[in-house]
């Protein structure tokens, strides 16, 4: 793990926007990104009626990346190649700020592990270890990958 990932996400992020304000066309979209993840964070503090835990903050950075990548299948449609192109930057930009994303090789192992664990045999048993196996790649795995692996793992038998 990065050593400057121990100090606390929310002081990098505003750390990381002073020092875009202070970069001001070279830091133009990392400082709106920032800010609007800033802005999200507090929306949900204020929707949780407390601050925010390190756990509970990945919870909305990884939440604001999923939400660009869902966006840019319909920009590529679209064929908007500057939206798609800020998208990307955006996604890296907010990366930055998330623990190291698990391969999909380590996705399968965990989801292999879980397999065995909770006994599961068929596609029907996908509930039982996607309940599992979420808390334990929260932040550090798209749950649609997830799912995708699990599903394959399912059908093939494992």
């Amino acid at each position: 793990m990065r050593s400057d990932f121990l100090c606390s996400l929310q002081d990098r992020l505003y750390e990381d926007m002073k020092k875009a304000m202070k970069a001001r066309e070279a830091g133009k979209l990392r400082l709106s990104v920032i800010r609007m993840s800033r802005a999200a964070l507090k929306n949900r503090a204020i929707e949780l009626g407390h601050d925010l835990s390190e756990e509970e903050i990945i919870e909305v950075l990884a939440k604001e990346v999923r939400m660009r990548r869902d966006a840019l299948p319909e920009y590529r449609r679209a064929g908007d190649p500057e939206k798609i192109a800020e998208l990307e930057s955006e996604i890296e930009i907010l990366m930055e700020y998330l623990p190291q994303q698990l391969s999909k090789d380590e996705i399968t192992q965990l989801a292999t592990e879980v397999i065995v664990s909770v006994g599961a045999d068929s596609e029907r048993d996908l509930g039982k270890v996607m309940g599992v196996l979420m808390p334990k790649v929260k932040g550090r795995a798209d749950g649609k990958l997830v799912n995708q692996v699990v599903r394959e793992l399912l059908t093939s038998g494992h």
